[in-house]
């Protein structure tokens, strides 16, 4: 196998004030090789888009910081890096497009003078740096380059401000791209232009994706491998295929099993996860999901399990998926 374009190593970042200390993502790992798709999964609060935040080292701040790790990309640890160093590999390694780009632009700059920056900034001439913003427009489907150019934030669509910002993070032709959650404020149809977008842009660049959302259906027809985080930590990570069709953790299961079931002529009452997801710093002593859990032993109250390999991939689960007891595998199934 090649060298992984992203590896992550026991990330963990930490609120910390006051002399108090709460985990908000807690030993993540994983690689991304080079023309993967990787998507990353989880409900609101999970550390998804925390972790991505971290490895491009754009955590919130104080009091939020990074206290261990190792993040390789393009041969160096980007938690070791100074600033100089780390701004030479932001746009042109990896890169990062957000949920809502209308706080991510500019108000008061031109959509032309914001994505040649993102080239002067990495040392491309200025006569250069037109060029090619009229060209990356183009790529992102922007109509009228020439014209875009001379526009303000405000004056586009949501989906229109979206395929700006990728066009900044291609600029530069990176290894990987980070999308984090980048449809989730847009309407049906857009988002489903934006992630045509990306899926031609990845099969034409052949740049790595890691997609991060909350939508199951995204991950399911977009990426080729599946990272499912809970409570600050991976929980399961494993081949999309292998993933949906047969879950190895529990939460996983469930929330497979809470999808609407496609082709059913009459609706069914959607299956929901008892309970909440448990605030930061309020984690149970053994596995986290095990108050929610349908399949939790003794054990799992104890002892929080690390990630075992299961099949194709691997889970942090002491109880193996043919000694479930619940329908939870039995419901995710049916719905695969």
């Amino acid at each position: 196998m090649s060298e992984p374009v992203l590896a992550v190593r026991n990330l963990t970042v930490v609120l910390e004030e006051r002399g108090h200390r709460v985990e908000l993502v807690r030993d993540v790992s994983f690689e991304v090789q080079p023309r993967e798709k990787l998507g990353v999964v989880g409900e609101s609060g999970s550390g998804k888009s925390l972790s991505m935040l971290a490895i491009m080292r754009l955590p919130p701040g104080p009091p939020i910081r990074v206290v261990s790790g190792e993040v390789w990309c393009g041969g160096r640890d980007l938690l070791r890096l100074d600033e100089r160093e780390l701004r030479s590999v932001r746009g042109s390694e990896i890169t990062m497009i957000y949920q809502d780009p209308l706080h991510s632009l500019n108000p008061v700059m031109r959509i032309g003078d914001q994505v040649a920056e993102a080239l002067t900034a990495h040392g491309t001439r200025a006569a250069e740096a037109r060029r090619r913003t009229l060209e990356v427009l183009h790529e992102v489907g922007m109509p009228d380059p020439e014209r875009t150019v001379l526009g303000y934030p405000h004056e586009f669509s949501g989906g229109m401000r979206q395929r700006v910002m990728i066009a900044m993070a291609l600029a530069l032709s990176p290894r990987l791209l980070i999308a984090d959650e980048p449809t989730t404020a847009l309407d049906v149809t857009t988002q489903q232009q934006i992630l045509d977008l990306v899926g031609r842009l990845h099969e034409r660049t052949g740049m790595a994706v890691v997609w991060v959302t909350h939508d199951l259906s995204v991950i399911a027809r977009l990426v080729d491998r599946v990272l499912v985080m809970y409570a600050g930590g991976v929980v399961e990570r494993g081949p999309t295929t292998a993933l949906f069709g047969a879950p190895q953790h529990p939460y996983t299961a469930d929330l497979l099993g809470s999808l609407p079931r496609p082709g059913g002529r009459e609706r069914t009452p959607l299956r929901q996860i008892p309970g909440a997801p448990p605030q930061p710093g309020e984690l149970p002593p053994g596995c986290p999901y095990e108050p929610r859990c349908g399949e939790a032993l003794e054990r799992c109250r104890r002892e929080r399990p690390p990630l075992l390999p299961r099949e194709a991939g691997e889970a942090a689960c002491w109880v193996p998926p043919e000694q479930w007891t619940s329908e939870a595998r039995q419901t995710a199934l049916s719905k695969c």
